[in-house]
Protein backbone atom coordinates (compact mmCIF):
# COMPACT_ATOMS: atom_id res chain seq x y z
CA UNK A 1 0.00 0.00 0.00
CA UNK A 2 1.24 3.32 -1.00
CA UNK A 3 2.44 5.97 2.09
CA UNK A 4 -0.22 8.59 0.59
CA UNK A 5 -2.98 5.74 1.15
CA UNK A 6 -2.17 5.16 4.18
CA UNK A 7 -2.30 9.29 5.31
CA UNK A 8 -5.72 8.96 3.67
CA UNK A 9 -6.84 5.96 5.74
CA UNK A 10 -4.96 7.82 8.77
CA UNK A 11 -6.72 11.27 8.25
CA UNK A 12 -9.81 10.29 7.31
CA UNK A 13 -9.86 7.79 10.67
CA UNK A 14 -9.45 10.46 12.62
CA UNK A 15 -11.98 12.79 11.14
CA UNK A 16 -14.39 9.63 11.60
CA UNK A 17 -12.92 9.48 15.43
CA UNK A 18 -13.70 13.23 16.58
CA UNK A 19 -17.54 13.62 14.69
CA UNK A 20 -18.16 10.14 15.79
CA UNK A 21 -17.40 10.78 19.44
CA UNK A 22 -18.91 14.47 19.58
CA UNK A 23 -22.16 13.66 17.47
CA UNK A 24 -22.50 10.12 18.36
CA UNK A 25 -23.18 9.39 14.80
CA UNK A 26 -21.30 6.82 13.97
CA UNK A 27 -18.80 6.55 11.31
CA UNK A 28 -20.05 4.11 8.65
CA UNK A 29 -22.08 7.58 6.66
CA UNK A 30 -17.98 8.00 5.83
CA UNK A 31 -15.91 5.29 6.06
CA UNK A 32 -18.26 3.13 3.86
CA UNK A 33 -18.00 5.46 1.12
CA UNK A 34 -14.47 6.13 1.56
CA UNK A 35 -13.19 2.38 1.29
CA UNK A 36 -15.78 1.60 -1.54
CA UNK A 37 -14.99 4.77 -3.88
CA UNK A 38 -11.58 5.75 -3.21
CA UNK A 39 -9.91 2.22 -2.69
CA UNK A 40 -12.08 0.35 -4.27
CA UNK A 41 -12.91 -2.24 -2.05
CA UNK A 42 -15.87 -4.39 -2.14
CA UNK A 43 -19.14 -3.54 -0.53
CA UNK A 44 -18.93 -6.28 2.31
CA UNK A 45 -15.46 -5.75 3.13
CA UNK A 46 -16.19 -1.92 3.86
CA UNK A 47 -19.02 -2.33 6.18
CA UNK A 48 -16.54 -4.77 7.85
CA UNK A 49 -14.42 -2.60 8.53
CA UNK A 50 -16.72 0.43 9.06
CA UNK A 51 -18.14 -2.16 12.31
CA UNK A 52 -14.85 -2.82 13.58
CA UNK A 53 -14.13 1.48 13.28
CA UNK A 54 -17.79 2.06 15.32
CA UNK A 55 -17.19 -1.09 17.80
CA UNK A 56 -14.00 0.83 19.51
CA UNK A 57 -15.29 4.47 19.16
CA UNK A 58 -17.54 4.24 22.38
CA UNK A 59 -17.22 7.30 24.61
CA UNK A 60 -18.62 5.75 28.13
CA UNK A 61 -17.90 8.90 30.40
CA UNK A 62 -21.21 10.43 29.37
CA UNK A 63 -23.03 7.23 27.94
CA UNK A 64 -26.41 6.31 29.51
CA UNK A 65 -25.70 3.08 29.56
CA UNK A 66 -28.96 2.41 31.02
CA UNK A 67 -31.03 3.73 28.48
CA UNK A 68 -28.46 2.71 25.51
CA UNK A 69 -29.38 -1.06 26.65
CA UNK A 70 -33.30 -0.45 26.75
CA UNK A 71 -33.09 1.55 23.54
CA UNK A 72 -30.72 -1.39 21.66
CA UNK A 73 -33.08 -4.08 22.02
CA UNK A 74 -35.74 -2.40 19.62
CA UNK A 75 -32.81 -0.75 17.77
CA UNK A 76 -31.85 -4.38 16.89
CA UNK A 77 -35.42 -5.90 15.97
CA UNK A 78 -35.83 -2.90 13.54
CA UNK A 79 -32.27 -3.87 11.93
CA UNK A 80 -33.47 -7.56 11.57
CA UNK A 81 -36.98 -6.22 10.11
CA UNK A 82 -35.49 -3.15 7.57
CA UNK A 83 -33.07 -6.24 6.36
CA UNK A 84 -35.78 -8.22 5.53
CA UNK A 85 -38.09 -5.24 3.81
CA UNK A 86 -34.72 -4.01 1.69
CA UNK A 87 -35.98 -6.71 -0.29
CA UNK A 88 -39.90 -5.64 -0.98
CA UNK A 89 -39.68 -2.02 -0.58
CA UNK A 90 -37.90 0.68 -3.15
CA UNK A 91 -34.97 2.21 -1.27
CA UNK A 92 -35.79 5.17 -3.96
CA UNK A 93 -39.27 6.23 -2.31
CA UNK A 94 -37.52 5.67 1.37
CA UNK A 95 -34.71 7.93 1.09
CA UNK A 96 -36.97 10.84 -0.26
CA UNK A 97 -39.39 10.15 3.12
CA UNK A 98 -36.52 9.90 5.04
CA UNK A 99 -35.23 12.98 3.30
CA UNK A 100 -38.31 14.79 4.38
CA UNK A 101 -38.97 13.85 7.94
CA UNK A 102 -35.18 14.73 8.74
CA UNK A 103 -35.76 18.47 8.12
CA UNK A 104 -38.40 19.34 10.61
CA UNK A 105 -36.69 17.32 13.37
CA UNK A 106 -33.03 19.30 11.87
CA UNK A 107 -34.74 22.68 13.19
CA UNK A 108 -36.14 21.54 15.97
CA UNK A 109 -32.40 20.53 16.57
CA UNK A 110 -31.42 24.40 15.32
CA UNK A 111 -34.39 25.78 18.02
CA UNK A 112 -34.76 23.69 21.12
CA UNK A 113 -33.70 24.45 24.34
CA UNK A 114 -31.05 22.71 26.16
CA UNK A 115 -31.66 21.18 29.81
CA UNK A 116 -30.93 24.42 32.16
CA UNK A 117 -27.45 23.44 34.35
CA UNK A 118 -27.57 22.76 38.17
CA UNK A 119 -25.66 24.75 40.76
CA UNK A 120 -22.38 22.12 41.92
CA UNK A 121 -23.31 22.50 45.38
CA UNK A 122 -26.73 21.22 44.81
CA UNK A 123 -27.40 17.92 45.91
CA UNK A 124 -28.76 15.14 43.40
CA UNK A 125 -31.84 14.41 42.52
CA UNK A 126 -33.79 11.47 41.92
CA UNK A 127 -32.85 10.56 38.59
CA UNK A 128 -35.59 7.94 38.14
CA UNK A 129 -34.87 4.00 36.83
CA UNK A 130 -33.53 5.66 33.59
CA UNK A 131 -32.07 9.03 34.22
CA UNK A 132 -28.37 9.62 35.03
CA UNK A 133 -25.97 12.40 36.79
CA UNK A 134 -22.81 13.90 34.51
CA UNK A 135 -20.64 17.11 35.34
CA UNK A 136 -20.38 19.19 32.76
CA UNK A 137 -16.50 21.06 32.11
CA UNK A 138 -17.73 23.41 29.68
CA UNK A 139 -20.54 24.41 31.67
CA UNK A 140 -18.86 23.77 34.91
CA UNK A 141 -21.77 22.39 37.11
CA UNK A 142 -23.48 19.09 37.55
CA UNK A 143 -26.54 18.55 35.02
CA UNK A 144 -29.14 15.63 36.28
CA UNK A 145 -31.84 14.46 33.79
CA UNK A 146 -34.50 12.52 34.11
CA UNK A 147 -35.50 10.14 30.83
CA UNK A 148 -38.86 11.36 29.53
CA UNK A 149 -41.18 9.28 27.40
CA UNK A 150 -39.03 5.91 27.13
CA UNK A 151 -41.25 4.13 25.59
CA UNK A 152 -42.17 5.90 22.52
CA UNK A 153 -38.40 6.57 21.69
CA UNK A 154 -37.82 3.10 22.13
CA UNK A 155 -40.82 2.64 18.88
CA UNK A 156 -38.57 5.12 17.53
CA UNK A 157 -35.45 3.11 18.01
CA UNK A 158 -36.67 0.71 16.17
CA UNK A 159 -37.03 2.82 13.39
CA UNK A 160 -33.92 4.00 13.44
CA UNK A 161 -33.08 0.37 13.36
CA UNK A 162 -34.68 -0.78 10.52
CA UNK A 163 -33.81 2.43 8.38
CA UNK A 164 -30.24 1.25 9.00
CA UNK A 165 -30.98 -1.84 7.87
CA UNK A 166 -32.89 -0.33 4.68
CA UNK A 167 -30.50 2.19 3.76
CA UNK A 168 -27.29 1.47 5.33
CA UNK A 169 -27.21 4.42 7.75
CA UNK A 170 -26.07 4.52 10.95
CA UNK A 171 -28.72 4.89 13.77
CA UNK A 172 -27.12 7.51 15.13
CA UNK A 173 -29.04 10.22 13.19
CA UNK A 174 -32.44 9.11 14.19
CA UNK A 175 -31.32 7.97 18.31
CA UNK A 176 -29.63 11.36 18.80
CA UNK A 177 -32.41 13.72 18.55
CA UNK A 178 -34.71 11.33 20.08
CA UNK A 179 -32.74 11.06 23.32
CA UNK A 180 -32.39 14.66 23.09
CA UNK A 181 -35.81 15.97 22.26
CA UNK A 182 -38.38 13.80 23.05
CA UNK A 183 -36.61 12.48 25.97
CA UNK A 184 -35.23 15.93 27.36
CA UNK A 185 -31.58 14.26 27.58
CA UNK A 186 -28.82 16.67 27.78
CA UNK A 187 -27.25 16.33 23.99
CA UNK A 188 -23.83 15.55 24.95
CA UNK A 189 -25.08 12.50 27.17
CA UNK A 190 -27.74 11.62 24.01
CA UNK A 191 -24.34 11.90 21.73
CA UNK A 192 -22.50 9.40 23.84
CA UNK A 193 -25.41 7.02 24.33
CA UNK A 194 -26.14 6.93 20.88
CA UNK A 195 -22.53 5.97 20.40
CA UNK A 196 -22.86 3.19 23.01
CA UNK A 197 -25.29 1.71 21.30
CA UNK A 198 -23.57 1.52 17.79
CA UNK A 199 -20.94 0.09 19.09
CA UNK A 200 -23.23 -2.53 20.48
CA UNK A 201 -24.62 -3.44 17.57
CA UNK A 202 -21.69 -2.70 15.56
CA UNK A 203 -19.43 -4.97 17.20
CA UNK A 204 -22.28 -8.09 16.98
CA UNK A 205 -22.15 -7.12 13.09
CA UNK A 206 -18.34 -6.87 12.86
CA UNK A 207 -18.63 -10.98 14.06
CA UNK A 208 -20.70 -11.94 12.10
CA UNK A 209 -19.06 -10.06 8.84
CA UNK A 210 -15.39 -11.52 9.93
CA UNK A 211 -17.05 -15.19 10.05
CA UNK A 212 -17.79 -14.93 6.66
CA UNK A 213 -13.89 -13.64 5.88
CA UNK A 214 -14.91 -10.28 4.65
CA UNK A 215 -12.12 -8.08 6.29
CA UNK A 216 -9.61 -6.21 4.53
CA UNK A 217 -6.68 -6.73 7.20
CA UNK A 218 -4.53 -4.27 4.67
CA UNK A 219 -6.45 -1.47 5.48
CA UNK A 220 -8.76 -1.49 8.36
CA UNK A 221 -5.75 -1.45 10.91
CA UNK A 222 -4.95 2.42 9.89
CA UNK A 223 -8.65 3.05 9.61
CA UNK A 224 -8.98 2.12 13.18
CA UNK A 225 -5.57 3.41 14.24
CA UNK A 226 -6.98 6.67 12.75
CA UNK A 227 -10.63 6.41 14.35
CA UNK A 228 -9.18 5.43 17.80
CA UNK A 229 -6.82 8.65 17.95
CA UNK A 230 -9.41 10.73 17.17
CA UNK A 231 -11.93 9.40 19.59
CA UNK A 232 -9.63 10.25 21.89
CA UNK A 233 -9.62 14.16 20.97
CA UNK A 234 -12.95 14.10 20.08
CA UNK A 235 -14.03 13.00 23.86
CA UNK A 236 -12.04 16.30 24.81
CA UNK A 237 -14.22 18.35 22.25
CA UNK A 238 -17.33 16.74 23.62
CA UNK A 239 -16.00 17.85 27.28
CA UNK A 240 -15.46 21.49 26.69
CA UNK A 241 -17.74 22.41 23.70
CA UNK A 242 -20.59 24.10 24.93
CA UNK A 243 -23.80 22.05 24.67
CA UNK A 244 -25.49 24.73 22.32
CA UNK A 245 -22.62 24.50 19.44
CA UNK A 246 -23.15 20.55 19.44
CA UNK A 247 -27.15 21.20 18.57
CA UNK A 248 -26.24 23.56 15.65
CA UNK A 249 -23.37 21.06 14.30
CA UNK A 250 -25.57 18.17 14.62
CA UNK A 251 -29.01 19.82 13.00
CA UNK A 252 -26.66 21.21 10.16
CA UNK A 253 -25.50 18.03 9.81
CA UNK A 254 -29.13 16.31 9.30
CA UNK A 255 -29.91 19.22 7.24
CA UNK A 256 -27.10 18.15 4.24
CA UNK A 257 -27.96 14.73 4.63
CA UNK A 258 -30.83 15.31 4.23
CA UNK A 259 -30.64 17.18 0.95
CA UNK A 260 -27.97 14.74 0.14
CA UNK A 261 -30.11 11.52 0.04
CA UNK A 262 -33.20 13.55 -1.73
CA UNK A 263 -31.68 15.18 -4.41
CA UNK A 264 -29.36 11.71 -4.72
CA UNK A 265 -32.14 8.91 -4.25
CA UNK A 266 -32.08 7.12 -7.06
CA UNK A 267 -28.81 8.13 -8.88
Amino acid sequence: MLVADTVVLLSAGTGIGILGSVLGIGGGVFSVPLLVLYFNVPIHAAITASSAVASVNVERGLANMRLGVFLELSTAAGSVIGAFAATYLPAVILQKIFAVILVPIAFLMWFGKENPADPEDIIPRDCGDLGSTFFDPAEKNHIHYTVKRPYPAFFISALAGSLSGLLGLGGGIIHVPTMNLLCSVPVKAAAATSNFMIGVSATASAVIFLKHGHLDTELTPYLIIGVLSGSFAGIRILHKTKSRNIKYFFALLMFLVAVKMFTGAGK
